[in-house]
């Protein structure tokens, strides 16, 4: 039996989120295919997704959210990623899924109890590319710096924090962006941005659901972007979770009253809009190949 509230930890979103992967794969017109996604979010998964309001119906953020940064790490792997520095990684069967090469080295990270769930559930299958496991606790300055070290000696690096910032402090997000530029030496990074705006709608949707289960939404600077700069970030990419979902053909439920009503809105107030949420590729101006 399910307690009420199925989200026990912050570690239980990622099997949350397996369900809407699995959700999108079982569908003809698929954006893509995750076969190891409805195994790994489980039963404790599909409870989530049905306890949350609207929880079926929510799935097309995340849905796009994978659809896009699939697109943007199998360029960037083209276009010169060596390391893949998968940070919060979860259930992210991308290693195993995507047509990547298999020189490119991949290191999954995550708390152990989440690593050591993951690798027995992949126990019988096998990765595309050379594929680490790094069970670590990223809040830990010496843990975190010292893998970043090693994550830098085989580079360029693209990192990925997909569904981690949205849980973290502004100072926590401050360290990481930090540690990323100066010890992993990061080329690139790729996650997914909130705003106020989306915060404060997922506070009235969400927020006594995941706040129990202390994995409430925080991080949503007002600036946006450039709340990285400081630190050595700049924005390459900035895919709108908007745009995008209309692109692919995953739009929010009454999507054309939406973008009725945006036309007659100034065009200020749909730029917020558009850059309310969204998927973001910041890199630095480092050249390749230095220390």
């Amino acid at each position: 039996m399910v307690e009420s509230n199925p989200i026990r930890d912050v570690s239980d979103t990622a099997r949350w989120v397996a369900i809407y992967r699995a959700m999108e794969s079982e569908r003809a017109d698929a954006l893509f295919r995750d076969p190891y996604a409805r195994h790994l979010g489980g039963e404790r998964g599909q409870a989530i997704v049905d306890a949350l309001p609207q929880g079926r119906s929510m799935s097309w953020p995340l849905v796009v959210r994978t659809a896009v940064m699939d697109e943007i790490v199998l360029r960037r792997v083209r276009e010169g990623a060596a390391t893949v520095l998968n940070l919060a990684a979860g259930l992210d069967a991308r290693p195993y899924r995507l047509d990547l090469p298999p020189t490119l080295r991949w290191i999954h990270v995550d708390m152990p109890a989440m690593v050591d769930y993951f690798r027995t559930q992949m126990a019988a299958e096998t990765p595309r590319c050379a594929l680490e496991f790094a069970p670590a606790d990223l809040r830990d300055a010496t843990v975190r710096r010292d893998l970043f070290a090693r994550a830098a000696e085989h580079g360029p690096v693209l990192a990925i924090s997909e569904g981690l910032l949205i849980y973290l402090d502004a100072t926590d997000v401050a360290a990481l962006a930090h540690d990323l530029h100066d010890v992993a030496r990061a080329r690139w990074w790729l996650f997914d941005l909130a705003s106020p705006l989306l915060l404060k709608f997922l506070e009235r949707r969400w927020s006594p659901t995941l706040r129990d289960a202390d994995a409430a939404f925080r991080f949503g600077p007002a600036e946006g972007t450039a709340f990285f700069a400081p630190h050595g970030w700049r924005e390459q990419e900035f895919r709108s979770s908007w745009d995008e979902s209309l692109r692919l053909g995953r739009s929010a439920r009454g999507a054309w009253f939406w973008q009725l009503l945006a036309r007659l809105q100034p065009r200020r107030t749909r730029d917020a809009y558009r850059r309310m949420s969204g998927i973001v590729l910041l890199h630095t101006d480092r050249p390749q190949g230095t220390p």
